[in-house]
């Protein structure tokens, strides 16, 4: 069974924080060293960077935020009753914490509870149906007052139910409302059977009207339900990572690609094949963007956004109609969160590139799993200078892996 950990990587070891942020017992230096676990905490990383476990035994968690002061604040993916977030405070700055509480009086509706984001004093989070706020006092490590509602998803608990957000320079939140289906599958096209093989798609798809896209909302209204949003783009089966790159002025996102492509249309698709495709899909996300889901998928050795099995596909048929992404991940690998790198610790090679959280994946079988690794993609004049690279690998702590529950980490 998995250790839920939490890691800092960094390189030349050095942290700078602000003082007045602290509280009377923090270490007040503007600067201080910190070692590396000597086994980097069992991961591989780069030349010059080492890892440290901050903390262990957090539970299942997805997404973290780290305040300017250097408090740390994790979403649990599930939760026992309330208190659906942690924040870790290290206190004497040796990059362990050594205050942990859990916090955040709401309902855990689901099991995939994802996102923590920090934007102009506030700290939002979210359940698989609501996204909430709470106002951060730089004294405290716990945010004041209770959580306000800031979006409800009014329709019920599904598939790919992750409430990942965004924030741009204009007040807007950009918040994904993923599908639940592989192909929007049109199951009165194989009644009394479990079989799969040459189920057909809806057409249209029903589902495009209030899923599979990104929704974008004011970030200061509370209380909004999807009808106060407007749809940003569309096609887009389920992102997890979502990212504003205030360099470029633009919304990116990591799409999860479907899935069970050789269980619908085993006469055009080998197992193998079914391990390799489709495509992780690297997207720049523009206003009006369609991706094209779920009539096709994007294939990255051919390069082409190709026709899905469900709705006349062949794997030699492709179309142009749809926005391509910047980059092909490989196929399965679950992307789940995105960060471009501003920051002026790390090589000048990974200034402006950007880091890709994997959770590996879960149906490569009768292959091995693969692709529990934090991937990096360098950038140059906004685009990619270079292919996906593993920046930390070691997670699963074994060479084949077939449960990701098995995993190390």
């Amino acid at each position: 069974m998995s250790r839920k950990i939490i890691f800092i990587f960094f390189s030349f070891f050095i942290i700078c924080c602000s003082s007045d942020n602290r509280e009377e017992n923090y270490n007040t230096k503007d600067s201080y060293t910190i070692n590396g676990d000597k086994d980097n905490g069992g991961l591989i990383l780069p030349g010059g960077f080492e890892g440290l476990v901050v903390t262990e035994g957090v539970g299942p968690s997805r997404h973290l935020a780290v305040n300017k002061n250097g408090d740390i604040y994790v979403k649990l993916r599930t939760a026992t009753g309330r208190n659906g977030n942690v924040a870790l405070r290290d206190t004497d700055m040796d990059g362990k914490a050594d205050i942990i509480k859990r916090f955040g009086d709401y309902p855990n509706d689901g099991k995939f509870g994802t996102e923590m984001k920090i934007n102009e004093g506030y700290l939002y989070y979210s359940s698989e149906l609501v996204i909430y706020r709470q106002k951060l006092n730089d004294n405290n490590l716990i945010p004041d007052g209770k959580p306000e509602v800031v979006i409800v998803d009014p329709y019920p608990i599904r598939w790919h139910n992750a409430k990942s957000l965004a924030f741009d320079e204009e007040d807007n939140i950009y918040v994904t409302f993923s599908a639940p289906t592989n192909a929007c599958e049109d199951w009165d096209t194989k009644p009394n059977t479990y079989s799969t093989k040459d189920v057909k798609g809806e057409f249209p798809c029903e589902q495009l009207d209030i899923l599979g896209g990104i929704w974008k909302f004011n970030k200061n209204k509370l209380g909004q339900t999807i009808e106060d949003g407007e749809r940003y783009a569309t096609g887009i089966r389920s992102v997890v990572g979502l990212t504003w790159n205030k360099k470029l002025s633009s919304l990116f996102g990591v799409n999860h690609g479907r899935d069970f492509l050789h269980n619908h249309a085993p006469q055009f698709y080998s197992e193998w094949e079914n391990t390799v495709l489709p495509a992780e899909e690297f997207m720049m996300i523009k206003e009006g963007d369609d991706y094209g889901w779920p009539y096709t998928y994007y294939d990255h050795f051919k390069m082409k956004r190709m026709v899905a099995p469900e709705y006349g596909g062949d794997n030699k048929k492709f179309t142009d109609e749809y926005s391509k992404p910047v980059m092909g991940l490989p196929a399965h690998w679950a992307p789940n969160d995105l960060l471009f790198y501003t920051g002026k610790q790390f090589p000048e090679r990974y200034k402006d590139g950007a880091f890709i959280a994997f959770h590996g994946s879960t149906n490569r079988v009768p292959y091995p799993q693969a692709g529990y690794v934090v991937g990096f993609i360098p950038f140059d004049g906004g685009e990619p200078s270079g292919p996906l690279e593993i920046f930390a690998d070691g997670f699963s702590g074994r060479e084949v892996l077939i449960d990701m529950e098995d995993a190390k980490y």
